[in-house]
């Protein structure tokens, strides 16, 4: 059984209101934690650190990425008795806040 924790988060209200009434509807969030995807970047050095006897690294080169939350599309049971299907981190899949229908 899930804990007594609100089964929705705030963002998930956008689930609740019917397709043709949303302007848009935001890919790849989590209905439960609101977890989304964030920029980040690959930061390649090139040389030997001064801690190894070198004259240290230097940044060469710096390329732009996405960190994306590891979503599943699940079957949820909701307060009301009913069940949906949502995309739900699996991290709130493993820490119990929802439950699977």
């Amino acid at each position: 059984m899930a804990p007594n924790i609100p089964l929705l988060h705030e963002r998930a209200a956008l689930y609740s209101v019917p397709f043709n009434q949303l302007e848009t509807i935001m890919a790849r969030i989590c209905a439960i934690t609101g977890r989304r995807p964030v920029k980040g970047s690959i930061i390649n050095r090139k040389g030997q650190s001064k801690k190894s006897g070198g004259i240290g690294t230097h940044v060469t080169s710096i390329t732009k990425r996405k960190f994306r939350p590891n979503l599943q599309r699940i079957k949820v049971r909701l307060a009301n008795g009913g069940t949906k299907r949502m995309w739900v981190s699996v991290k709130a899949i493993k820490a119990g806040l929802v439950e699977k229908a």
